[in-house]
C-alpha cells in the first residue's frame, strides 16, 4: 500500500492522499512514507472518539453522515472475510494488518491497535505496521505510547524515515515539544541526503514553520 502524508497545513502535504472507501464513506487518511498522521489536527482525549460524523459530500447536497458507530458496523461487515481466513491462518501477518487498517481507517482506533500489536507479534520487526499503531495510538488518545513505539523501531533502524519524520510531528503537536520535533525532522535530514527535493523542502517548511512559532528555540 503506498502512503502519502494529508492534512498538515496545505503547505506541508507529502503525496497525493490515499483514500479509503467504505460502504460509500471516504476517508482520506494522511500518510507520511508509511504512517498515517493528520498533523494540524489533535487527537481524541483519552476514551474519545475523535469525531461522531465524517462530512461525505453526495450528488444532490449533504446528507447525514454515518456516526463512528455506524461505520463500525460497515467495518465489522467488510473486516469480515478476512476474520474468518484468521480461523485457519491465526498467525498470518499481512491478514491481521488487513483487518487492522479496515477499522483504522473507520477510526476505530482501539480495535486497530489491537490488530496491529496481533500483527506485531508475528513480524515484529516490520517497521511500516509499527508505524501505523503508532498513529493509531495517537488518535486513541496515547501519545507517550505512540512515541514509545517510534522510539522502538529507531533502537533497531535508526534511519528510519517514517519514525523520524512522525516522531517529529507527534512530539510538536501531540507534546508541544518543537526541540524534539526538530531534532527528529533535521535528523531526518541528515540521514536521507538522497531525499527528493519536494520531500526535502516539505520537511524543511516544517522546520521553519516550528522555528518561526517557537522563536526561541
Amino acid at each position: 500500500m503506498k502512503n502519502a502524508l494529508l492534512d498538515l497545513p496545505p503547505d506541508n502535504v507529502w503525496l497525493a492522499p490515499q483514500a479509503y472507501v467504505l460502504g460509500g464513506v471516504c476517508l482520506a487518511l494522511g500518510l507520511a512514507f508509511g504512517f498515517l498522521l493528520r498533523g494540524s489536527e489533535a487527537p481524541a482525549a483519552a476514551g474519545t472518539p475523535p469525531s461522531a460524523q465524517v462530512a461525505t459530500p453526495s450528488a444532490g447536497g449533504h446528507h447525514p453522515t454515518p456516526t463512528i458507530e455506524q461505520m463500525r458496523e460497515m467495518a465489522d461487515k467488510q473486516a469480515a472475510p478476512l476474520l474468518e481466513s484468521l480461523k485457519t491462518k491465526p498467525n498470518d501477518a499481512g491478514i491481521l494488518a488487513r483487518v487492522a487498517r479496515i477499522y483504522e481507517s473507520t477510526h476505530q482506533f482501539g480495535t486497530a491497535a489491537a490488530y496491529f500489536r496481533k500483527s506485531l507479534a508475528v513480524n515484529p520487526k516490520n517497521a511500516a505496521i509499527r508505524s501505523e499503531l503508532a498513529s493509531c495510538l495517537y488518535y486513541g488518545g496515547d501519545t507517550d505510547a505512540a512515541i514509545h513505539e517510534l522510539e522502538q523501531t529507531l533502537k533497531v533502524q535508526p534511519k528510519d524515515p517514517d519514525s523520524l519524520f512522525n516522531l517529529g510531528v507527534i512530539r510538536w503537536k501531540g507534546k508541544d515539544d518543537p526541540n524534539g520535533a526538530l531534532e527528529a525532522w533535521e535528523r531526518l535530514l541528515k540521514v536521507h541526503p538522497e531525499l527528493d527535493e519536494t520531500k526535502k523542502s516539505q520537511v524543511q517548511s516544517l522546520i521553519a514553520q516550528v522555528k518561526q512559532t517557537h522563536p526561541a528555540q
